[in-house]
C-alpha cells in the first residue's frame, strides 16, 4: 500500500470511528499515549519496552509512549506530545497529530487517552534509559496479519487472550486494548 492511501486510511478510521469515551466519574488519573505510525520501507507503529526498574508497576512491558498529565500541560494531546519529546527525543513539530483513538482504564484508576500521530522522521530517536530499555519499529502488516490469524476481527477477546508476541516480547493489557481498537477502526476503513 502506498503512502498516501495508507495515511487515508489511518485518518479516516480515527476521524470517522467510533471510540471509547472517557469514563463518568473523576476517579481515574488522566494519562495519554501516542500510537505513532512511522513509514520507512513498510508502515510502522513505534513501540517502547519499560525499563527495568524495581518497584516500577510497568516494568520491562510493551506500551506507547506517553505519560500521565501535568499540571503544565493543557490537554492530554500535550501530554502525549511533551512525552514523546522527552522519552524519545521525537520533536512535536514533527509529528501530525490525527486525532484520538478514545480513552482506555487500566486496573490501577488510569484513564488513558490514546492520540494517534503519523511522524515525519526529522529526529534522531534518543530515548530515555531511565523510563525505556528498548524502541521497537513493528511493521503494521504483521500486526494485523496476527490479528487476524488470533481470530479478534469483529470480536472482543478476553483479556488474557489479547496479547500481540514480537520476537522476544508480548504486547499485553491496556496496550493490547489500545491496539486492538486501533486495528479494528483501520479493518473497519480497509
Amino acid at each position: 500500500m502506498d503512502k498516501d492511501k495508507c495515511v487515508s486510511m489511518i485518518r479516516s478510521a480515527v476521524q470517522r470511528g467510533s471510540h471509547p469515551g472517557p469514563p463518568e466519574d473523576d476517579l481515574f488519573q488522566p494519562t495519554s499515549v501516542i500510537a505513532l505510525f512511522v513509514f520507512n520501507e513498510e508502515v510502522e507503529l513505534l513501540f517502547i519496552q519499560k525499563a527495568d526498574v524495581k518497584g516500577y508497576a510497568w516494568a520491562n512491558q510493551m506500551a506507547f509512549p506517553g505519560g500521565h498529565k501535568d499540571k503544565t500541560d493543557l490537554s492530554t494531546r500535550d501530554t502525549a506530545l511533551r512525552e514523546l519529546t522527552e522519552e524519545m527525543g521525537i520533536n512535536r513539530e514533527n509529528v501530525e497529530v490525527v486525532g484520538s483513538l478514545g480513552h482506555f482504564q487500566t486496573i490501577n484508576s488510569k484513564d488513558i487517552e490514546a492520540w494517534i500521530g503519523i511522524w515525519n522522521r526529522k529526529d534522531i530517536i534518543q530515548h530515555d534509559t531511565s523510563e525505556i530499555s528498548r524502541v521497537f519499529h513493528i511493521p503494521l502488516k504483521y500486526l494485523i496479519d496476527l490479528h487476524k490469524k488470533n481470530d479478534f476481527h469483529r470480536k472482543t477477546p478476553n483479556v488474557m487472550q489479547l496479547t500481540y508476541p514480537y520476537e522476544d516480547v508480548l504486547i499485553w493489557g491496556v496496550t493490547a486494548k489500545i491496539l486492538y481498537h486501533l486495528i479494528e477502526s483501520l479493518l473497519k476503513n480497509d
